[in-house]
């Protein structure tokens, strides 16, 4: 069970392109980092499936300007429609650019992309954890909403397995399928290949695991 201590503020009305959200802001104590939840009943009565879950890492580039070097705005973007339509929530994680690394070091890691380096060889190369991001708030987040049962929109059998560390029991992984772009085909494959996402759109493009 998660030990963080997270606190909730007021529930306000969010209506968005992607229809109206219940948000709910959270403080984590223990790091005074500040996430976001969007909640949604939707469209159907009573979901006989657990509610649908997306755990959305910060991402400024993809997020707010709509970078195609990775796939995170529209994964966002999805995650938002699809929790509309179907019911449950997106908990929009901030402190986790660059899965962890911060942005300013995101920017780094850019820089040794571009002379050749994949996303997991520029942040070893910069002394960086591959992935150093943690869910624990995330976990107490949806325990004081009652999510304890949910299915995850998400590629990574690893927050699926943190979660259920943290006491949330997730009955399926829904995969969260965008499109692959020239611009980010080797971030993807790289995903796939050293960091275990289930990416089923690359071989659907003829791009097999190496």
């Amino acid at each position: 069970m998660t030990t963080s201590n997270v606190t909730g503020g007021p529930v306000i009305t969010l209506p968005t392109a992607f229809g109206q959200f219940t948000t709910q802001a959270w403080t984590d104590e223990l790091t005074g980092v500040e996430h976001l939840s969007l909640t949604s009943p939707g469209s159907r009565a009573v979901a006989a499936e657990a509610p649908l879950v997306r755990l959305h890492s910060e991402c400024l580039t993809g997020d707010v300007f709509s970078s195609f070097r990775c796939d995170c705005g529209e994964q966002l973007e999805q995650a938002l429609q699809l929790v509309s339509e179907q019911g449950g929530i997106v908990l929009y994680l901030r402190g986790q650019e660059g899965r962890g690394i911060g942005l300013a070091n995101k920017m780094r890691a850019y820089a040794l992309q571009e002379d050749g380096a994949d996303t997991v060889e520029a942040n070893e190369q910069l002394g960086l954890p591959v992935d150093s991001r943690d869910y624990q708030a995330a976990a107490a987040i949806l325990h004081q909403l009652d999510l304890g049962v949910i299915r995850l929109l998400s590629n990574n059998p690893e927050k699926r397995d943190k979660l259920r560390e943290h006491g949330i029991e997730v009955t399926a992984m829904v995969p969260s399928v965008v499109p692959a772009r020239a611009e980010n085909q080797r971030y993807l494959q790289t995903k796939r290949d050293r960091l275990n996402h289930q990416l089923t759109q690359l071989e659907d493009h003829g791009i097999r695991q190496s």
